[in-house]
């Protein structure tokens, strides 16, 4: 026992003379880094001085400094960056779901504007915008150089107005030029319909209105169908939507998950990370899912895709995601301005980052491009002969009837046969969304198989 005791002894001491000499060494160098940072303060201070004083033309010194902060956020990444005063107004007018402007998300890449999605409905999405489309010059005015806020205000103007943006998309060798007509963009979070025996939960983006319009556009189907026996699952439609709000997101994945994590963040330091968990009740309980993405998915719409398909709750469909698996925190500042700083990552239920990699499809269906239709263009041959009216064995004047099915099951025929043409057209309008439901359709079937 007194070994012991001396020996801890021996070591409480011995720990005593490390920390002394080693606190002489930090301590000199945390000095050190505070003079560094002061000496480049003090550089800061002098060129602005220069640059007030000597610059070819008088500067507005509020702007300049703002400039200055602008480009110590972006600096970092591409999603912090400073809002001043009116843009931080603008922002909070965003969020509130109504806005003048083209209808689309942009981010910036190496100095220049891209096109996260156009938003559903909106004059962008109608001109024929796509994810992913490089915007190089906007009337003329070219936007390299310019800052994602000087960019968008380029972009924005009287509702009515006409705006002419030059477009660079992969796949294409020449830029397109699209004219676009400013409009007010209501926004819609989401939208609920039948197709066939199929519920369609389509979600634009995700806000304070997500949840709500999500469980009362269901309701409202639900009843109209004959209640949830009637169908047979949900595709949630998550193509093109931005993100938003991460709590409506989280409230969306919850929504379908009777249990689990859904979603945890990891900030500089381990105690600002935070999980967010599912709790009890399945508002579809447990009917099979189909989740739709594309490259315009980003952020709390890849949270919810990833969550599902981390629990394996729903089968994802599409092409891979954007990528964005970063959150940024809004901070007001002095001034009535504020910053965007990225303050954590997120990750899946199984700990992916999403950061840069996206969500990747359980099954890859790529989309048509979009072909816009020319009003003054002949009608093929071909595409005529393909609309005619098809004869078949029943449309034969004198044909035999079929003896082996009663009235009621011929009619039974008839209606599955035109479920199936409709879905055919379906696959002409959306292939992807097709795609989808022809999943939802086995899924059901083996569900049904196996006594569930």
């Amino acid at each position: 026992m007194r070994k012991f005791a001396m020996a801890a002894g021996g070591g409480m001491l011995a720990g005593v003379l490390v920390a002394t000499q080693l606190a002489g060494p930090l301590l000199a160098q945390e000095a050190e880094n505070n003079a560094s940072v002061y000496e480049q303060l003090d550089l800061f201070g002098i060129v602005f001085e220069r640059i007030r004083n000597q610059y070819v033309e008088e500067v507005d010194e509020g702007e300049l400094i703002e400039a200055a902060i602008n480009g110590m956020l972006t600096s970092l990444d591409p999603h912090s960056s400073y809002l001043p005063p009116r843009d931080f107004e603008d922002m909070q007018t965003d969020t509130r779901g109504e806005f003048g402007g083209l209808g689309i998300e942009v981010t910036q890449e190496e100095g220049y504007v891209k096109v996260i999605t156009p938003m559903d409905g909106t004059p962008a999405y109608e001109a024929g915008v796509e994810a992913g489309d490089f915007i190089t010059t906007v009337d003329g005015e070219s936007l390299l150089g310019l800052t994602l806020e000087e960019a968008v205000d380029l972009m924005r103007g009287p509702v009515g107005s006409e705006v002419l943006i030059t477009v660079v998309r992969e796949g294409l060798e020449e830029p397109l030029e699209i004219a676009i007509t400013r409009d007010t963009i209501q926004l819609t979070a989401s939208r609920v319909r039948l197709e066939g025996d199929s519920v369609v939960i389509r979600v634009a983006t995700f806000n304070d209105q997500t949840m709500p319009q999500v469980r009362e556009g269901l309701e409202e189907v639900l009843e109209e169908a004959g209640g949830l026996d009637a169908v047979n699952g949900v595709v949630l439609d998550l193509r093109n939507n931005p993100g938003g709000l991460l709590n409506a997101g989280v409230a969306l994945a919850d929504a379908f998950l009777e249990q689990g994590e859904i979603v945890s963040t990891r900030g500089r330091e381990a105690e600002q990370g935070d999980r967010f968990n599912a709790r009890e009740g399945d508002i579809i309980e447990g009917k099979p899912m189909v989740a739709l993405i594309n490259g315009g998915s980003a952020s709390a719409s890849e949270i919810v895709a990833g969550a599902l398909q981390d629990h394996r709750r729903a089968v994802v469909v599409g092409t891979k995601s954007f990528g964005k698996g970063s959150v940024q925190t809004i901070m007001p500042v002095q001034g009535d301005g504020a910053i965007r700083l990225t303050t954590s990552r997120y990750y899946t239920p199984s700990g992916r980052s999403i950061q840069a990699l996206g969500i990747s499809p359980d099954i890859v269906v790529p989309q048509p491009p979009r072909v816009p239709v020319d009003p003054d263009a002949e009608e093929d041959e071909e595409e005529t002969s393909a609309n005619r009216p098809r004869r078949s064995e029943s449309s034969l004047r004198g044909s035999l009837s079929n003896d082996s099915l009663s009235e009621d099951q011929q009619e039974q025929v008839r209606k599955e046969q035109e479920a199936a043409e409709k879905a055919a057209e379906l696959r002409d309008e959306d292939y992807q969304l097709a795609y989808a439901i022809d999943i939802l359709k086995g899924l059901s079937a083996i569900d049904v198989a196996a006594g569930n």
